[in-house]
């Protein structure tokens, strides 16, 4: 296909105001065979975003790997020196002192979602040194947008691996921004999984707004998110958590969200907006619940975008995270993603092309059969309809056509209870839907 395919949106920065972040090295962060987070999907996501023309003539800025000292910004010294020997042994090194037994149950390297594999350090370090880039070219004025695909990894702890992730890049990015003179950053994180890695590092500092949009934690790993946490006294309001039932489709999810979030972005005046781009909120991830297509995900991602471009000057920093669908749906919407941040928008009906389809087929061959969910993905679109209703303050609205009651009724309940936790410390009022 050729760029013929793109077409630019006509506003906010153009192509060369925007930053891709790419090395074939982001293939090595590579858990196992069985593993559902297999890199084969950023290959097929870069395969099929060339091939629709959206990175033509972009330039993209290979990163280098992220230092200790970086790194200890968001992980203790002795973590990433475990991280380090574990990935030397399992490439068949020998490290003095160093227990398996005592990495998994101190530092969770080694466990079923984190096991240890060879260069683990390295290539967890590149993906960090992969957001910090793209933080640092928004941040020195070089661009003001910037897209990590490889990033997104918002569960790491300052000492502990957790769900598959080993070092929390968009933690590091956030600090690195703050270091280089922001003080008022917004994270808003819409994986299907709460983004508690991050919400813990800035949990309780005023500078950071946390917003994570996510499958309730009754229902999902792991286990928090819920409205009630908004953080300890010095940030009270700036931790913000929406937790939206199992199921929860386009037409719900874009009301909850446009119900919560712009309001609370326009309060707090950010300086630049991060957003986390998990693409495991899709209908068909294998790992989660709820009910999200391709064009609910993408009206996401333009939402964001559009934040960016009124409360922010443009400046938007978005990476990858989760998504497990990796042959169909992740690499459709991560080249959804990167073509907002260039401004080449790609119309949900353009096909994804034969050569691509083949190759997607091919390399689901290699992937455990239960990460392959066989979404058709012969256009860049689900056929999701992404019309929602706006939220209107008043309980008991009738549910839209095609959604249930009970549905309907459990994600105004949502909506709510985020509302009625936090806006009151914004200065909004929960119950009127004009804030």
């Amino acid at each position: 296909m050729s760029s013929d395919t793109v077409a630019s949106t006509g506003s906010g920065p153009a192509a060369e105001d925007s930053l891709i972040v790419w090395s074939e090295d982001f293939l090595r962060y590579r858990w196992g065979e069985a593993h559902p987070m297999n890199p084969i999907r950023l290959a097929l996501t870069m395969s099929l975003a060339h091939g629709l023309g959206v990175l033509d003539g972009v330039e993209m800025r290979a990163p280098v790997a992220a230092d200790d000292a970086l790194l200890e910004t968001v992980h203790r010294r002795e973590y990433i020196a475990a991280v380090r020997a574990a990935g030397e042994m399992a490439a068949g090194g020998s490290v003095a002192g160093f227990s398996p037994a005592l990495a998994e149950r101190i530092f969770g390297l080694g466990s079923v979602d984190n096991p240890v594999f060879p260069g683990m350090h390295e290539a967890s370090a590149l993906l960090v040194g992969g957001t910090v880039a793209a933080a640092d070219a928004i941040a020195t004025g070089a661009v003001r947008r910037a897209v990590n695909i490889g990033g997104g990894m918002h569960h790491a702890l300052p000492a502990r691996a957790s769900g598959f992730c080993v070092y929390n890049d968009c933690a590091v990015a956030i600090a690195h921004l703050l270091d280089s003179g922001f003080d008022r950053i917004a994270y808003i994180d819409i994986d299907a999984h709460h983004g508690d890695g991050v919400q813990n590092r800035f949990s309780g500092d005023p500078r950071v707004l946390t917003v994570s949009v996510h499958q309730h934690p009754a229902t999902l790993w792991p286990g928090t998110g819920y409205p009630e946490d908004i953080g300890p006294d010095t940030g009270h309001g700036t931790t913000v958590n929406l937790a939206l039932p199992p199921h929860t489709p386009d037409r719900l999810w874009l009301r909850a969200f446009h119900a919560v979030v712009p309001s609370l972005v326009g309060s707090f005046r950010p300086q630049v907006i991060v957003s986390q781009c998990g693409a495991d909120s899709h209908r068909a991830d294998p790992l989660t619940d709820l009910g999200l297509t391709i064009d609910g995900q993408r009206a996401a991602i333009l939402a964001m975008r559009d934040l960016a471009d009124t409360h922010c000057d443009g400046r938007w920093l978005a990476v990858g995270g989760g998504g497990y669908g990796v042959a169909d749906v992740v690499p459709r919407i991560w080249t959804h993603l990167m073509a907002a941040a260039l401004g080449r928008d790609v119309d949900p009906s353009t096909p994804t092309g034969d050569d691509w389809c083949d190759t997607a087929a091919l390399a689901a061959r290699t992937v455990h059969p239960d990460f392959v969910t066989e979404v058709p993905a012969h256009t860049m679109s689900d056929g999701g309809d992404t019309g929602f209703h706006a939220w209107e303050g008043n309980w008991g609205q009738e549910a839209p056509d095609g959604i249930s009651a009970h549905l309907h009724q459990s994600t105004d309940a949502a909506i709510l209870a985020t509302r009625s936790a936090v806006f009151p410390l914004h200065g909004l009022d929960p119950a009127d839907p004009r804030d």
